[in-house]
């Protein structure tokens, strides 16, 4: 049988609290190991001649939907005339 404690308000199960942890040191590794292969990439397209802020930029923007990059062009527009970068 599990070793079960208990209180008032909720019951931890040994085997049921170990397989949770479990899961999340996997997931964790598999979040480092993607981390890792995206660090290839970029350094792959680094060697390669392309711009590294360019490159997270372009992946920053096509996260957003069109609408959400017009109203932050516009700002940065205003923003650059205020300034007299324009």
């Amino acid at each position: 049988m599990e070793d079960e404690i208990a209180t008032s308000n909720y019951k931890v199960t040994a085997g049921e609290l170990r397989q949770f942890v479990e899961r999340i040191e996997r997931l964790e590794a598999e979040k480092k190991d993607i981390a890792d292969q995206i660090k290839e990439v970029f350094a792959e397209s680094k060697s390669r001649g392309y711009d590294q802020k360019a490159l997270r930029a372009l992946i920053s923007l096509r996260k957003k939907d069109s609408d959400e990059i017009a109203e932050q062009e516009a700002v940065l527009q205003l923003y650059k005339e205020a300034l007299g970068m324009s």
